[in-house]
This record gives structure tokens, C-alpha cells and sequence, in this order.
């Protein structure tokens, strides 16, 4: 399985990870498919011809379930190691974004940069809402202390 190389919306994790963010309503286009993808949604998504978890988060809100969206982010942290890993929401920018902000707290940003850093290296408007903001600091620092 190849990582992925300069297409659009890829990003490179502080520890060398590349994670796609993408906005499901937008085309494709040529880029390759996903070995894996993780897509944050209000609505189940149509079963892909790759692997994929569904979280079920309504625009411009948080995950229902902070727990469902923790185990579908790291397993698409771990598996970005090795294979083609995105994050997708409808228009690809604050849910996509958060969910950016919290995996780069899994490779080390610290909690209270991870907005700042995911808008320099994704997209300057990601992370839509201050309940975002505060959830990826939170849940980075619960997850922080899990670890410990």
C-alpha cells in the first residue's frame, strides 16, 4: 500500500503521517482511492467500494459520541503509518478539521496549538466553531492522560 504523495488536500502529520482531507459532496477528480477512510457525517454514507467507519456528526456540532470518534480516529492515525488514509465530512473543512486538529495531538502538537496548527497546514478556516475548538483541546488532554 502506497502513502499518499501531493494530492489535494493531503496532510503531513508532525510524526511523517500523510492523512487526505476531503469534502464528500466535492468530485474525486483522478486521486487515488483510500485504503481507509473515516467520514464524519449526520447521515450513514452508502457503503464504499473501500473500508471505511462512519461517526455520526452533524454540521457544525460535535461527534454524537466522543468515544465512536476517538476509535475511528486513532485506528485512521495508526493506519496512516502504512496505508492511504482520509477524513471527510460534507464540505471537507470543520468537521474534517477538527477531527485534523485531534490527530495532530496524536503526533505530538500540544492541545492548546492544535487549531493554529491544523489552519497553517490544512485549510485557514478549519474548525468552524468554538465548541470544535474546545472539544480538541479536551478530548486531546483526556486522551493525553489516558496514555499516562
Amino acid at each position: 500500500m502506497d502513502a499518499w504523495t501531493d494530492e489535494p488536500g493531503v496532510v503531513v502529520l508532525p510524526d511523517g503521517r500523510r492523512i487526505r482531507g476531503v469534502g464528500v459532496r466535492r468530485p474525486r477528480g483522478d486521486v487515488p482511492a483510500p485504503d481507509f477512510a473515516v467520514y464524519l457525517l449526520g447521515r450513514d454514507p452508502a457503503p464504499g467500494p473501500w473500508p471505511h467507519r462512519w461517526v455520526r456528526w452533524r454540521d457544525f456540532r460535535l461527534p454524537d459520541s466522543t468515544d465512536d470518534a476517538t476509535t475511528a480516529l486513532r485506528e485512521a492515525w495508526e493506519r496512516a503509518g502504512e496505508e492511504r488514509v482520509e477524513i471527510g465530512c460534507g464540505g471537507g473543512i470543520g468537521r474534517t478539521g477538527t477531527a485534523l486538529a485531534l490527530l495532530a495531538t496524536m503526533s505530538g502538537v500540544a492541545p492548546e496549538d492544535a487549531v493554529a496548527w491544523v489552519r497553517s497546514h490544512y485549510h485557514r478556516r478549519a474548525v468552524e466553531t468554538g465548541r470544535q475548538r474546545r472539544w480538541v483541546e479536551q478530548t486531546a488532554t483526556l486522551l493525553q492522560t489516558e496514555r499516562e
